[in-house]
């Protein structure tokens, strides 16, 4: 600082004010040290200045299956908006949602002197063990609903899946099935909810309910037997189906695609989350889109109201959208089952 200082003809408390984005400094002067800065290659020693301020200037994320779309990209979200506020980003990512695991996450942030902690996994099992946990930091989370010690931010789930479900609806689909996340995920219990509102607010029935995992694959064994089910005769043929996500919904196309049932002519696909990938799926996806990025910095910017004693306990909302595409039309007219059957 002193070397700066000396090159832009000013003082060393004039070159902490412009580091600081101290307002009491003229424009000039500024960029009189910000170019000496620029010239000299200076950089911040942020182990002293934690020292001195007994601030680390350091955020903990609290992760989980950041190999998915939604969490990478919610992740994301928290880096970004943690970079612009001046913090840095220490993440520890849990390969299962067990006590020990959580516990050891803790310890690990407790250890770096982390100011706060971001929980990017919207599992119940991890609100259930932080329930008697102590922490000297204020932690916020994702999904962590009302009623919870925990503020934070969500994605309107069960929106979205009112959303997916009145889109089928409103085409004349009335036999539409869901295939839902691992049910011990908050937002795979959420969309279970969506759906079933949607249809019984119009007076349908739910009741084909499938269960997968995630990923692809599951997606996969999941339309196996949603084709199974389509041809018992005491059981009302499906013309719909939404999926809890685009990554099962690829599992889901494969299934039908290899029975020779077309989408959307025979039956019709809504996924969730809007990935990259689904514009060019084959037929381009209908499917919810969810502003993971946002999510992330709603999250970052209320634990830095807590961080600075402005937090609210309510918990901040982002709606998802629908995004119409080739996977979805309106059911056949004649009743006949499919010839599969």
């Amino acid at each position: 600082m002193g070397d700066v200082a000396k090159l832009a003809g000013v003082s060393h408390q004039t070159v902490s004010r412009v580091l600081n984005n101290h307002p009491n400094v003229s424009g000039q002067t500024k960029e009189r040290v910000e170019s000496a800065i620029a010239s000299l290659g200076y950089r911040r020693n942020t182990a002293a200045r934690s020292l001195v301020t007994r601030r680390s200037r350091t955020i903990g994320v609290l992760a989980c299956e950041t190999g998915q779309y939604g969490p990478a990209n919610t992740l994301l979200g928290v880096e970004q908006a943690g970079r612009e506020a001046g913090y840095f980003v220490s993440i520890a990512n849990l390969r299962e949602v067990t006590g020990d695991s959580i516990n050891d996450a803790i310890a690990h942030f407790r250890n770096q002197s982390v100011e706060g902690v971001v929980i990017l996994v919207p599992h119940p099992d991890v609100l259930a063990a932080l329930r008697d946990v102590v922490v000297p930091f204020p932690m916020v989370a994702v999904g962590a609903g009302t009623g919870n010690q925990l503020t934070g931010a969500s994605l309107n789930q069960r929106l979205g899946a009112r959303l997916a479900v009145e889109h089928l609806i409103g085409l004349g689909h009335r036999h539409i099935g869901h295939i839902s996340g691992p049910p011990h995920w908050i937002d795979a219990a959420e969309r279970i909810k969506g759906w079933q509102e949607a249809l019984g607010n119009a007076g349908l029935e739910a009741h084909v309910l499938l269960q997968g995992g995630w990923d692809a694959a599951s997606g996969y064994d999941a339309g196996l037997a949603l084709i199974e089910q389509r041809k018992l005769d005491d059981q009302p043929n499906v013309t719909g189906v939404f999926v809890a996500n685009d990554q099962m919904a690829v599992g889901v196309l494969r299934a039908l695609q290899e029975a020779g049932l077309r989408v959307p002519e025979d039956i019709s696909v809504v996924g969730y989350d809007d990935q990259p990938e689904a514009a060019f799926f084959l037929p381009p996806l209908t499917t919810i889109k969810q502003d993971f990025e946002e999510l992330g910095r709603r999250c970052m910017s209320a634990v830095l109201q807590q961080l600075d004693s402005e937090a609210g306990n309510e918990e901040q909302i982002v709606n998802p959208r629908l995004v119409v595409r080739a996977t979805t039309a309106a059911p056949a007219l004649s009743p006949a089952r499919s010839p599969l059957n």
